[in-house]
């Protein structure tokens, strides 16, 4: 049956898929270290016990009705007076877009800037860019990372690309790979955007900044996390800013996020919501503008909550760099951010004990999963080359005292390989 060409063309999440399949296997009764998806088990990770009280309250209190369309006025002053305490960052209600999650934030600022034909800039390995840039039949203008940066895009990297492009997206701490910005790189991308955008005409359409910092809070040891309206106020007309519970209160199926920027910019994104309607349920709205007021609370969960992703991290970081030395091939990098941790299975060419080789890297993701029952998402699931060696650990399910069993179990698979 002949349907659109977006539908005929459009790949679905493949961290999804991924994480659909993992659970089918997981039903039918095999044992298996879920590091897939960026979730958390609410039973390790619950979300703050004032929010959800908050939660209840407001359902209770009958908010049951239509949010308003840019988001309740309540939360977006709630959010106002919380990013400026937290970020040191000035946002008027009408700079503020309420969602349900970041993902429909995400939508309407690609759907509001670009049109057909104009050029998207990313790097991979990134969540979803190439998908979104598919979705606005724009120009894929793509820079593949490598270890050496810690996947992230420089200023050098970037620069070649900026000409001409419509909208820029970057990601900090970043989704796969747990790295971050440091001030000086994130510095001089903005100071390339701000050039760009001086060499433009009235009449030219501006180059836009998509920063998604999902993650921000959670960010470990001596790592400082940066914006770009921060380090350079002059690039708040050019920065659309992505944010949510989702993350950093293990609020994932709550489903509140929010956009900072332009207000003309945030108007055209809520006229797109409209039509959409994926708007942050009434009752959550209600719940969060009280939350965001307790900051002692506040504190003290991502006080809590920040130990113990750190813990999980450090912990499978040092394993993995133990494997290492024993020689296995294995590596990481150190976690700096968000609940993920960058891992290297490089067994491409390696032959299993029952005599199949390894031929891609599709055949060691089937193998991890089958000889160590351990489920990662490779890069290529973020847009990086089919032949990355590298993959996203997310902990948000993991158990502490499964990490030892489960580092053991991957060292026997590496075993049988030859």
């Amino acid at each position: 049956m002949k349907l659109s060409q977006l539908a005929s063309t459009l790949i679905g999440s493949e961290i999804v898929k991924l994480g659909g399949e993992i659970k089918e296997k997981i039903r039918q009764g095999a044992r298996i270290y879920n590091f897939t998806i960026g979730d958390f088990d609410p039973a390790l990770f619950p979300i703050p016990k004032e929010l959800e009280d908050a939660i209840v309250d407001a359902y209770q209190k009958g908010h049951t009705n239509y949010p308003a369309a840019e988001g309740n006025l309540d939360l977006r002053e709630a959010l106002a007076t919380f990013i400026s305490e937290k970020e040191k960052l000035t946002y008027s209600t009408d700079e503020i877009l309420i969602a349900s999650g970041g993902r429909p934030l995400i939508y309407t600022v690609f759907r509001a800037i670009c049109d057909k034909g104009d050029k998207v800039v990313y790097a991979v390995p990134s969540w979803n860019n190439n998908h979104y840039t598919h979705f606005t039949e724009s120009v894929h203008a793509v820079i593949e990372t490598q270890a050496e940066t810690r996947f992230m895009p420089t200023a050098k990297q970037l620069a070649p690309h900026l000409k001409g492009a419509t909208l820029l997206s970057l990601c900090s701490p970043q989704n796969p790979t747990g790295t971050t910005f440091d001030k000086e790189e994130l510095t001089a991308i903005c100071e390339l955007v701000l050039e760009e955008n001086r060499q433009r005409g009235p009449d030219q359409k501006k180059l836009y900044v998509m920063f998604d910092q999902m993650y921000w809070h959670l960010t470990y040891g001596g790592i400082q996390h940066h914006n770009p309206v921060s380090l350079l106020p002059e690039m708040k007309s050019y920065t659309i800013f992505i944010d949510a519970i989702s993350k950093a209160f293990a609020a994932t199926g709550v489903r509140v996020g929010w956009a900072l920027g332009p207000a003309f910019v945030i108007q055209k994104m809520k006229q797109i919501m409209t039509h959409i309607g994926a708007w942050a349920p009434m009752a959550e709205q209600k719940a969060l503008a009280v939350y965001l007021q307790e900051k002692t609370a506040i504190e003290n969960y991502l006080t809590h909550f920040k130990k113990e992703v750190e813990v999980r991290l450090t912990s499978i970081y040092n394993g993995l760099l133990q494997l290492k030395t024993e020689g296995f091939p294995v590596d990481a990098i150190k976690p700096e951010a968000a609940i993920y941790l960058t891992v290297k299975v490089d067994a491409v060419g390696k032959t299993t004990k029952e005599g199949r080789v390894l031929s891609s890297q599709a055949d060691v993701t089937a193998f991890l999963l089958d000889a160590a029952g351990l489920a990662l998402v490779p890069f290529y699931a973020f847009g990086a080359s089919a032949s990355s060696p590298w993959y996203r650990m997310s902990i948000g399910t993991c158990k502490k005292e499964e990490i030892s069993a489960m580092l053991q179990q991957l060292k026997t698979a590496l075993q049988q390989l030859s």
